[in-house]
């Protein structure tokens, strides 16, 4: 016969025998989020320190649309990379700095892409030309991009200046529909995010196009979907709470555990297609143009994952605990079977009664018990009777 616990407020809960992998499929985790909460800060400012570094001492591997150059495009099934660098070396270009990029397409077959900094005309053409004889097609076959650096320059201040108002509405909205403090560590959590899928690109030198911005601004809402629905959470937790006088930090655990899984599937729904994407339409179909999308896209679902669960929660934590209500009950919070007691829907007033009963009975069994005998215990000392007045 499986056996019942029965909580402190008279709530039934069954006792999970599930393992981990279980518990966590049917929202039974009752993890420490709140004792954890200086680990996940802790990594992430280390990965802002690599990121913010590697911006510094190497840069980014901006694309041509940023750069300004020129760009042929050869089609040929048998030229090479190596002599492709050879032909921009025979016109006196430096071809080991030039970017040589191998495209596939049903329709046009195989073709080569080579890039260069900004080139004279007569040097432009000369190159298409050799191009042309070295791949045994005709000149008007070689395509010929030049494309200037204002252009790309132009879709960067465009995407920073789309950044700083969507920031703005963002935290405005939040400030209105929650409270400050949840839009400052939503605005703190969007910021990591940018800033840590930058500096994935500097660190591996994965090239910058302007496909790339526009993923990175894409990604900004998923990371503000994940974290509000957090926000929202721990929203409705502290006001039902209201009334027992709650740790903040049990208010965090107990909601960051009963959406974590929540979390978990929305971002493994949503990363599944961006799988497809770079598997699919670049591995195999060869879209160099789906790839440089969907790169951008699957750094920022993961970063913005992570950060509404170790980045924006705990800045909400650190905040809430300033409170007056909360300024006293800040660093003490539940753990083990009673955090799992809270997230099964238990409430706070029977931990404090529970504690004050348990003071009570070491103060009884610590004072001196008199003996009496079963006369002393059914009878008591009679009253005295009160005296008549004389008129």
């Amino acid at each position: 016969m499986t056996d019942i616990i029965v909580t402190d407020d008279s709530t039934p809960t069954p006792p999970s025998r599930r393992g981990p992998g279980g518990r966590l499929y049917h929202g039974e985790t009752a993890i420490d989020f709140y004792g954890r909460r200086w680990i996940g800060l802790a990594i992430s400012a280390l990965l802002l320190l690599i990121s913010v570094g590697s911006l510094v001492t190497r840069g980014l591997n901006l694309s041509l649309e940023f750069k300004g150059g020129v760009l042929w495009e050869v089609p040929s099934e048998t030229l090479t990379e190596d002599e492709a660098r050879a032909v921009l070396n025979d016109q006196g270009l430096d071809g080991g700095s030039a970017k040589v990029q191998e495209l596939t397409s049903k329709e046009t077959g195989r073709s080569l892409e080579i890039q260069v900094g900004d080139q004279p005309d007569a040097v432009r053409v000369a190159v298409q030309e050799a191009f042309a004889e070295k791949a045994g097609v005709t000149t008007d076959e070689v395509a010929t991009q030049l494309v200037s650096s204002t252009w790309g320059a132009s879709i960067t201040e465009k995407a920073v200046r789309a950044l700083i108002v969507f920031m703005v509405l963002v935290a405005l909205f939040i400030a209105w529909r929650l409270e400050w403090r949840m839009a400052l560590a939503a605005i703190a959590a969007m910021l990591h995010d940018v800033l840590l899928s930058v500096g994935v690109y500097s660190v591996f030198g994965f090239e910058v196009t302007p496909a790339t911005v526009v993923a990175f601004l894409t990604i900004l809402g998923f990371s503000l979907y994940d974290t509000i629905v957090v926000f929202d959470k721990l929203d409705e937790n502290q006001k039902r709470y209201a009334s027992h006088r709650m740790p903040y930090a049990d208010i965090l655990n107990v909601s960051m555990n009963q959406v974590l899984m929540r979390s978990l599937n929305t971002s493994l729904a949503a990363v599944l297609p961006v799988l497809s994407l770079l598997v699919l339409g670049s591995g195999i179909l060869g879209a160099a143009t789906l790839r440089e999308f969907a790169l951008a896209l699957l750094v920022g679902l993961i970063t913005g994952s992570y950060s509404s669960i170790f980045v924006a929660s705990p800045l909400v934590a650190i905040l809430k605990e300033r409170e007056p209500r909360y300024k006293s009950s800040a660093g003490h919070h539940a753990t083990g079977a009673e955090l799992e007691r809270l997230v099964h829907g238990g409430m706070p007033s029977g931990r404090r009664d529970g504690a004050r009963q348990r003071s009570t009975d070491v103060l009884e069994s610590s004072a001196p018990q008199a003996v009496l005998t079963p006369t002393e215990v059914l009878t008591h000392t009679p009253r005295p009777r009160k005296k008549k007045r004389r008129a």
